[in-house]
């Protein structure tokens, strides 16, 4: 037997690194190599990479100290919570209804599984033209209320992914044991009883990886708000321009094409927005891998 598993795993080793090199120095190239370069742009004053001047510091002091990077970074903390929530919860609700024997079910998750297939570009434009055309009735326009354009962006964000997510958990509610939910019906469990103390326990894993994604899109999301309300109103706090609608990826676009003299700064905020985006994915992945009960 071991003659056998040897002479399988030696042309296996043999030939291995032609496969995994190639790969490997692409991952270096496209993402390690730009991501060192990054963090070191970071500390620098440059228009192209090639006539970088050491700055220091100075680029972060800029970036945490500006008001328009403050205020987006509260608006996409506010705008995290709000779409966490707002999408699991109906995407779980959806999934859980889709998975009851209904009739059409197949049909009805394509139907909200096609809003995920079209461009965030797209999507901000045509959802500034339906979402104007209502407000105008009341004498305001999406980009001159920043509550409007918040809860805007809520809606377009959320009527795009909550199919997606919808499919990651009918998976996951499809992977409940079958002798469980009989042994909850046995016991006289009602509907509640077996959803919380049985389904959602088992279905953990498939909420961990929905709350990762809605995090992670929630803090990177860009051109549904380039598109939508291009960060506005504006106003002026303390002297300086505040995009009010303005999140942070759209903030860190918009530092860097104010001129050369900001390249730095913008690439410092990215790095700030990286760690950030790193520290909260960690965490969250602990919180909710800590209850995933093992089948």
């Amino acid at each position: 037997m071991n003659k056998n598993i040897n002479l399988v795993q030696r042309p296996i080793k043999k030939w291995a690194p032609l496969f995994i090199w190639p790969t490997f120095l692409a991952f270096v190239i496209g993402f390690v190599w730009p991501f060192i370069q990054g963090i070191y742009l970071s500390f620098c004053k440059f228009n192209t990479p090639k006539d970088a001047k050491w700055e220091g510091i100075s680029n972060y002091v800029k970036a945490i100290s500006d008001a328009g990077f403050q205020n987006a970074f509260w608006n996409t903390a506010g705008f995290a919570v709000v779409s966490i929530i707002l999408i699991n919860v109906i995407a779980f609700a959806i999934a859980y209804a889709l998975t009851q024997k209904m009739r059409g079910a197949n049909i009805y998750r394509t139907v909200f599984f096609m809003p995920n297939l079209i461009g965030g570009v797209v999507l901000g434009y045509i959802w500034s033209m339906i979402f104007d055309g209502i407000l105008k009735n009341y004498g305001t326009y999406l980009t001159s209320n920043g509550v409007f354009g918040f809860w805007g962006l809520v809606i377009l964000v959320a009527w795009q992914q909550i199919g997606y997510m919808m499919i990651i958990y009918i998976a996951g509610l499809q992977a409940v044991p079958e002798d469980m939910l009989e042994a909850a019906r046995i016991d006289g469990a009602t509907g509640s009883q077996t959803l919380f103390k049985v389904i959602i326990p088992n279905v953990m894993p498939a909420i961990t990886t929905c709350t990762f994604l809605t995090l992670t899109n929630s803090f990177k999301l860009f051109d549904q708000n380039l598109a939508l309300t291009g960060g506005l109103p504006s106003v002026i706090q303390n002297g300086a321009k505040v995009n009010i609608t303005e999140l942070l990826a759209l903030n860190i676009y918009s530092t860097y094409n104010i001129g050369k003299n900001y390249h730095g700064v913008a690439q410092a905020k990215a790095v700030i927005f990286f760690i950030l985006v790193a520290v909260l994915a960690i965490a969250q992945q602990k919180a909710t891998r800590s209850k995933e009960v093992e089948q």
